[in-house]
């Protein structure tokens, strides 16, 4: 049975990408900048609509300040994404310190 070929076929090894290094950095920060927005805005939207509901007798304004926040939110998080270098794994939220 071993000197019978085997009828699956045979993959090429994939090359690995040749996007520069920085492209690749600057495509994560972009992923994690619109999937933020796009978590962060439907959370205050959410949110907004139950205290429209409770709250303020189904108004619009209060769900419109819930996405405003979450958005906002999602935006400065990806401003300071972008204006610093990239961080090393491990290390968010701690504090270096270089001696």
């Amino acid at each position: 049975m071993a000197d019978t070929p085997s009828k699956e076929p045979r993959l090429a090894p994939v090359a690995p990408s040749s996007r520069p290094v920085s492209e690749a950095l600057l495509n994560d920060k972009w992923d994690r900048a619109i999937s933020s927005a796009v978590i962060r805005g439907s959370l205050g939207l959410s949110f907004g609509v139950v205290f429209s509901v409770l709250l303020f007798k189904r108004r619009r304004w209060p769900a419109l300040v819930g996405l405003g926040f979450g958005l906002g939110r999602a935006y400065e998080e990806a401003d300071v994404a972008f204006k610093n270098g990239p961080t090393r794994s491990g290390t968010d939220g701690m504090r270096l310190v270089r001696s």
